[in-house]
């Protein structure tokens, strides 16, 4: 292993031709001889450039479509040769095998390929298996060969030759392997993920999780906390595929609030303007308009005191007159798919509010997984996609709720889904007007989204709490009648729960004495 490695010969076969004519020139007039295989080859020598193929270096042709070219050991003896073992250097004088000083390789687009919607036989043919194996060889040899296998570093190794007389050092080496390495484990990863999937193994023995670094960020949930961001390649509409139009850059609560926030919004039809405030992760208040203006106002009159600093969500385009009733406030994020030019200048007054724009809604029923470390382990779940439609609730009271109260119970599960457990949402007019989030107790939640109606009451000079004939969701059954009372104690005339509990009788009785129509869903949705 030697610190410094004149890079002399360099072989180059690359999926992802972008930058390739420049970055291969700059090296050609470094003297670096270049060595490639069969489309690389091609547009290098369209290129102008003098190119050795690697048939040529093997005495063998590519066969098998191409899947056969570099598989030889006067590739992977050029890639692998100790130069400071004088029996690897006698092997490579008895064999004809000269050093390979850098390889350049991008694998083939298998990932690109299965996001489209490519069959089995054709994600199959997409799996890459020469070039892994050409970069694992590279990459364990990293004391004599730098392994680049993203258009991202070329600028880098030429900077990097530029520094050291054309030579490279053990620390960029060390680098580029550690890259390296995570690609071939990533590409393995998305292989293996796929065929899971493809062959209907729900929970294989072994899993991967790989992801893309998106951004280094200032630290964690608390300032003492390391953390970054990484992207995990689906393209999933939302913070990671964003663009951030102005403000500093985002903390890892933000995006953990404006993801929270994003993937609510996203439930509700695009053609009816909603809007979701989220903090901590829990909304502290969603309403639908027939404006978005009028959305962002019902909302923050849920829970104005929470709003202050909170994240704010579209489900459509942010508009000028919203922009101006946001920016009343401090809010910390406002994520949309798009935003008018005129509502992009309010927000330029105000500097330190980010504004997200992300092209697209993420489509709240499709599939996926969640991942969550736990000691020693990880929890993988699929992601609760799980939809209630109209006509499948089950009305188990006597009294029947009216079309106005099913609305409002709709509205009210769809936002429950979103707020962590113990989970109580009020809502009228398909806004919410009480939010109990994440408490041990339901009944606790029950009390703490009507004493926030109580609050707000006051704060607008209502007579009454906002709860008062509100229809109410819960994300889990009632275990006990106690928190029928409560609800009712608050003013509600609806309930929407999944039902279940041993005492479901004695609820719906409870209910039924209290005057509340109650609906079953057959479906809960925890949030924790």
């Amino acid at each position: 292993m030697t610190d410094r490695t004149p890079l002399k010969r360099a072989l180059m076969s690359v999926s992802d031709k972008t930058g390739l004519e420049d970055f291969a020139r700059a090296l050609a007039a470094r003297g670096v001889e270049l060595l490639s295989t069969g489309g690389t080859a091609s547009a290098l020598r369209a290129a102008g450039l003098t190119v050795r193929d690697v048939a040529e270096v093997t005495g063998f042709p590519e066969m098998m479509d191409g899947r056969v070219k570099t598989l030889h050991p006067a590739v992977h003896g050029g890639l692998l040769a100790l130069r400071d073992n004088p029996e690897h250097v006698a092997a490579m004088d008895a064999h004809g095998i000269a050093p390979i000083d850098l390889l350049v390789v991008n694998l083939y687009p298998f990932e690109a390929t299965v996001a489209r919607g490519a069959d089995y036989a054709e994600a199959v043919e997409n799996i890459d298996i020469g070039g892994p194996a050409m970069i694992r060889a590279a990459a364990k040899n990293h004391g004599f060969v730098a392994t680049v296998v993203d258009v991202e570093d070329y600028d880098a190794l030429l900077a990097e030759l530029d520094a050291n007389d054309g030579a490279t050092t053990l620390a960029f080496r060390q680098r580029l392997a550690q890259a390296a390495y995570a690609r071939t484990a990533a590409y393995d990863a998305a292989v293996s993920a796929w065929m899971a999937g493809a062959i209907g193994q729900d929970a294989p023995r072994r899993r991967a999780f790989a992801g893309t670094l998106a951004q280094t960020l200032r630290y964690g949930e608390n300032p003492h906390q390391t953390a970054a961001f990484y992207t995990d390649g689906t393209g999933r509409p939302g913070v990671a595929t964003a663009r951030q139009w102005q403000g500093k850059e985002l903390s890892y609560n933000n995006i953990n609030d404006t993801d929270a926030a994003f993937e609510l919004v996203a439930e509700f039809d695009p053609a009816t303007p909603a809007v979701a405030i989220i903090k901590h992760a829990n909304p502290c208040g969603v309403a639908l308009g027939t404006s978005f203006a009028e959305a962002y106002g019902r909302a923050f009159d849920c829970d104005r005191t929470s709003a202050f600093g909170g994240i704010i969500a579209l489900n459509g385009t942010l508009d000028e007159p919203t922009a101006r009733a946001i920016t009343e406030i401090f809010t910390e994020v406002v994520i949309a798919p798009d935003a008018t030019e005129a509502a992009r200048a309010v927000f330029a007054a105000k500097k330190n509010l980010r504004l997200l724009t992300t092209g697209g809604l993420p489509d709240p029923r499709a599939g996926g997984e969640t991942v969550r470390q736990v000691a020693g382990g990880f929890l993988v779940q699929g992601r609760d996609n799980c939809h209630v439609a109209r006509e499948a609730l089950k009305v188990v009271t006597q009294r029947q709720p009216s079309a106005e109260e099913l609305d409002d119970l709709m509205f009210a599960w769809t936002v429950a889904k979103h707020v962590k457990s113990n989970a109580i949402v009020y809502a009228r007019d398909r806004a919410t007007v009480g939010i109990g989030a994440g408490q041990m107790s339901r009944v606790d939640s029950t009390r703490i989204g009507r004493r926030k109606s109580e609050d707000m009451a006051e704060a607008l000079g209502l007579a009454q709490p906002l709860t008062e004939g509100a229809a109410v969701a819960s994300d889990a059954f009632f275990p006990f009648p106690d928190g029928i009372e409560a609800l009712a104690a608050a003013g509600a005339r609806a309930v929407i729960q999944p039902g279940g509990s041993m005492r479901d009788a004695e609820v719906i009785a409870a209910a039924d004495r209290l005057g509340l129509a109650m609906v079953f869903t057959g479906q809960r949705h925890f949030r924790h």
